[in-house]
């Protein structure tokens, strides 16, 4: 299973694994929420897929790789519910802001696997997080991408290094509140829209 990187995706539109190799990624999660990462073996894993281990070995090569693509389908997923959401709206910034910070949010809250990691709720699994804070930086810059196109239709009065300061900003504001939400999802989108209508709307 070729694994690829978060710029190859296409900002949020998905990668194409073999059905093999989706099956073996949505194994491997179901596993990890029931026993822990550390506990996800590649014979576990074919015997929860009814293929051989040689067969995971092909497919997936590593365990490392197998986390990458776990990883990496998850960060997918966020940025297609974050361009979804943003192209709905797409006359009023503010609202677009609001529905993606929603979307993302409530999309987190049903995120068993990304909760599974963040809380450590299986003792020492600490294995997939280096690898979550390898691919933050990735993940961050594709979701400042996906905004700054959607905002550059506007007519907002701002410099360019303005107009990037305050995507950085919302997108930080943003994703911190995945990690360590603070409020509901709605609560936190109108906060960030508030903030949204005093920064960019013009």
């Amino acid at each position: 299973m070729k694994l690829p990187t978060l710029s190859q995706m296409d900002r949020g539109k998905g990668w194409a694994p073999t059905s093999l190799g989706e099956r073996l990624v949505s194994a491997a999660v179901e596993l990890t929420m029931v026993d822990g990462w550390s506990q996800v073996t590649m014979g576990a894993l074919a015997a929860q897929v009814g293929v051989s281990r040689q067969t995971v070995y092909n497919e997936v090569g590593t365990k490392s790789a197998l986390a990458e693509a776990m990883i990496l389908s998850e960060s997918t997923q966020f940025l297609a519910v974050v361009t979804t959401a943003l192209d709905d709206h797409p006359g009023d910034i503010v609202a677009a802001i609001e529905s993606a910070t929603r979307a993302v949010l409530e999309h987190a809250e049903d995120n068993q696997m990304l909760h599974a990691v963040v809380s450590a709720t299986h003792g020492a699994d600490t294995e997939l997080l280096p690898l979550l804070t390898t691919h933050s930086a990735a993940l961050f810059k594709e979701s400042k991408s996906v905004i700054t196109e959607r905002v550059g239709v506007y007519r907002l009065g701002l410099t360019p290094t303005e107009l990037d300061s305050a995507i950085d900003l919302i997108v930080r504001v943003l994703l911190s509140h995945v990690m360590a939400p603070s409020g509901t999802p709605a609560r936190t989108a109108a906060d960030l829209a508030l903030i949204t209508s005093r920064v960019l709307a013009s």
